[in-house]
């Protein structure tokens, strides 16, 4: 699938590339240079699409084909909203004026993307609980910080200070802590950082797709992000529960993508059910399963909010994912998609935005 995925994105990135050269030939300046020089003027056509090659460098192939993307659509809106204008005003447009539009569309949208990727925000649910428990409790949600986009281990430790002054109860990492080319340094700063957290009840961690490893190419292995995690104080959960305060069940599964993940009946099989049950679920892919075998809350992350719109929308359409984001209830279960404090490869969220999840779990008696 990611194959097929990444094909097309080399194909299309292809015909975007021939297309804005046609785009760029054609502002007047470089008309008048092919008056003196058409290989000048083709030259200067091709000068522009320096910039997603500067973005590839500096960050991925993938960011540089999405930026050169973003251009070839703003191209195209523009030219289609300018033929409209035609029509209905019957006055001709100048090209240099259209174009210009398309890059100030294309430059305002990606800066837009690029604030809401890198500026992190908070934000906070109140779930009711159907069943008794000790107290009310807040839950800090933190889901892929894909270290060596938007987040290190600097940054991110700056967000658990900010996360410590809300006085979570229990902070829960829900998968993609590292990406397959996150740096040791920034992986140990940040596990530093889930150690200095103070909580009554406790830092769990599940992994996500990436925490792993698919290319062994990163400076670190899966174990040794194990023993940083685990020196640190932070709980793992591999298909595991655990009971907090005397009535909260916590359930952290195995991410989709490991064949030994075990499914949620067997799950919930030893659990009493008349307690509250949270369970942490990197990919939210399993939500009838989740609400029949009787899960109370479901917290989730790895869509990134739909990162890169409309990314997210083809996630549903496919299938790939129950939800992109937010807060929905299904039968007794209510599920929470976080769009996560930062996202895989692409320093860039033109979808959603970068966000820490907290959520006030109420008591039925309050």
């Amino acid at each position: 699938m990611w194959f097929a995925i990444m094909l097309a994105l080399a194909v299309l990135a292809g015909l975007a590339l021939f297309y804005l050269i046609t785009r760029f030939h054609r502002f007047s300046f470089v008309e008048k240079l092919g008056e003196k020089s058409r290989a000048l003027s083709w030259l200067a056509a091709c000068l522009p699409l320096a910039l997603p090659g500067v973005f590839a460098l500096r960050f991925n192939i993938t960011t540089g084909i999405v930026v050169l993307l973003h251009l070839m659509a703003a191209f195209l809106l523009c030219g289609l909203a300018c033929r409209l204008l035609r029509r209905l005003t019957k006055r001709e447009i100048a090209y240099d004026i259209q174009g210009g539009a398309a890059l100030l569309l294309a430059a305002v949208y990606l800066a837009v993307g690029w604030v809401n990727a890198h500026e992190v925000r908070q934000t906070d649910y109140r779930v009711e609980s159907r069943k008794s428990l000790a107290r009310s409790y807040r839950i800090v949600e933190i889901a892929d910080a894909h270290f060596g986009i938007t987040q290190n281990g600097e940054t991110f430790a700056r967000e658990m200070e900010r996360v410590q002054a809300l006085s979570p109860d229990l902070v829960v990492i829900v998968g993609d802590f590292v990406d397959d080319d996150s740096d040791r340094a920034d992986m140990l700063e940040a596990c530093r950082a889930l150690g200095g957290l103070r909580t009554p009840l406790g830092v769990y961690f599940v992994y996500g797709n990436h925490d792993e490893g698919y290319y062994r190419y990163r400076n670190f292995s899966a174990s040794e992000l194990r023993e940083a995690l685990e020196q640190n104080g932070v709980t793992i959960l591999t298909d595991e529960s655990v009971l907090l305060d005397g009535c909260l069940q916590l359930v952290g599964r195995r991410d989709r993508s490991n064949p030994t993940r075990a499914d949620m009946e067997t799950l919930m099989a030893p659990l009493d059910r008349e307690r509250f049950t949270l369970v942490l679920d990197h990919q939210p892919n399993d939500y009838a399963a989740e609400a029949a075998a009787g899960a109370d809350l479901v917290l989730s992350g790895h869509t990134h909010g739909g990162h890169i719109f409309p990314a997210g929308q083809i996630g549903l359409l496919t299938g790939a994912n129950d939800a992109i984001y937010g807060l929905e209830t299904r039968g007794d279960t209510d599920f929470i998609v976080t769009s996560g404090i930062s996202g895989w490869a692409i320093p860039f969220k033109t979808g959603t935005f970068s966000e820490i999840t907290v959520i006030d779990l109420a008591s039925p008696q309050q």
